[in-house]
């Protein structure tokens, strides 16, 4: 069971890491970690967060709060696959393999 969390928490951060590598980094994910910190890097303005916001709001199927706009939310993949997973209660493989929200 406790691999099978694993992988599907490692295709959760792979879905995350695609979004933002496509929409923030042009392409280059070069030296981007999994806990690689978006402000700290300059990865995402105030702009981007509201993009991510709307992505992990139709994507995922979530409402993110006003209160939950913190970077202990949103400020790594790490950090937002384990809100994502936290907010909606489901298993990282479910949310993955979702369609909901189309393709991103």
């Amino acid at each position: 069971m406790a691999e099978s969390t694993k992988a599907s928490m490692d295709s959760l951060r792979a879905n995350l890491r695609e979004f933002v590598v496509r929409n923030f980094l042009f392409g280059k994910s070069d030296d981007l970690a999994d806990d690689t910190s978006f402000l700290e890097q300059g990865i995402i303005d105030s702009t981007g967060v509201l993009e991510l916001v709307s992505h992990l709001e139709e994507r995922y199927g979530i409402q993110v709060e006003d209160n939950e706009l913190n970077p202990d939310n949103l400020d790594s993949i790490v950090a937002i696959a384990e809100y994502v997973s936290r907010k909606t209660g489901a298993s990282a493989a479910e949310l993955s393999s979702s369609g909901a929200g189309g393709s991103g």
